[in-house]
């Protein structure tokens, strides 16, 4: 059974993230100290103390996604993996996972994103809001229509699962456009704590920001296809994946897209790798039929590395 590993993107953070990884495990120990130093604090200390406040900031929550993720790679047995893919901030952990990224590098890519994000809500309010309950298309058609009202900017930004689009923009403007959603049929319209205006135009600036930092990055050829965000397709060149990697940050992530191409393509069974279970959650939502499992504790890498070198 083909298998893909999936990466979790902001908002699946929890403080103690990692702890029993690195109790457990040498190498976990290795690669922290290492993300210390790269990054110029303790950001471990963060992950598994907090507060939780401190870790929720965009330029923490971002890091420490990224190196749970990667500590996770590291300790467990992926020769079986078919397909990476990543939701938002996940895309830089497939990244590595499929080797087109190596761990510091992308750990630098990722403490430029955070910060340049975290920095932008700060210069031009933004927000996000989850619509439950109406077709992506009518999602996409509200949008349209709304977008662009008096200079202001609303678009759809996460298409996670089959009735569950997350919209971005102008703060003070999604706020108020968030009733329309429900005139027009949701069920639910949802505020999320984010800093900024997440897969929007208004990250404009911190999109180029990043850009020239992965421009001086080497990306090179990965060992297994990554479906990217911005297209919900298979990408195999390291050239392609570079510009998918500046794109993302104003692009909308088509991740319902992504997982119903991962099924067309022959994988059967998905692994979320990081905190949490949100991927699982959406995963099930979108595909009733997918074997679903996930990889966040020490008990969980121990346990999934038996199942592999069971079935080898």
């Amino acid at each position: 059974m083909s298998t893909a590993y999936l990466f979790s993107g902001q908002g699946s953070q929890y403080v103690g993230m990692t702890k029993d990884l690195v109790e457990t495990f040498e190498v976990a120990r290795r690669m922290v100290e290492t993300a210390n130093q790269i990054l110029g604090y303790d950001l471990h200390g963060i992950m598994t103390d907090g507060p939780e406040d401190e870790l929720r900031k965009t330029k923490h929550t971002q890091p420490a996604l990224f190196l749970h993720e990667s500590i996770l790679v590291a300790l467990t047995n992926h020769a079986h993996v078919a397909a990476v893919a990543g939701h938002s901030l996940g895309e830089f952990s497939a990244l590595h996972a499929a080797g087109v990224l190596t761990f510091e590098d992308a750990l630098r890519l990722v403490q430029t994103r955070a910060q340049l994000m975290f920095e932008a809500g700060d210069v031009i309010p933004g927000t996000m809001a989850a619509v439950v309950g109406l077709e992506d298309d009518a999602v996409r058609h509200i949008c349209a229509e709304l977008n662009g009202v008096d200079g202001n900017v609303l678009v759809p930004a996460n298409f996670n699962s089959p009735g569950q689009v997350v919209i971005s923009g102008s703060a003070e403007y999604v706020r108020a456009c968030m009733p329309v959603f429900k005139e027009r049929g949701a069920k639910m319209v949802k505020e999320l704590q984010v800093s900024g205006a997440f897969h929007s135009p208004l990250l404009q600036e911190a999109q180029q920001g990043l850009e020239e930092k992965i421009r001086t990055t080497t990306f090179s050829e990965p060992r297994i296809p990554v479906y990217v965000n911005v297209s919900a397709s298979p990408v195999t060149s390291a050239e392609a994946l570079q510009e998918c990697a500046i794109r993302q940050l104003t692009s909308p992530v088509l991740w319902t897209e992504t997982i119903n191409a991962m099924w067309a393509d022959g994988i059967r069974s998905f692994c979320e790798v990081g905190p949490g279970k949100v991927l699982q959650g959406l995963v099930k939502r979108t595909l009733a039929e997918a074997t679903i499992d996930g990889l966040d504790t020490a008990s969980d890498v121990e346990r999934h590395n038996t199942q592999i070198q069971e079935q080898l």
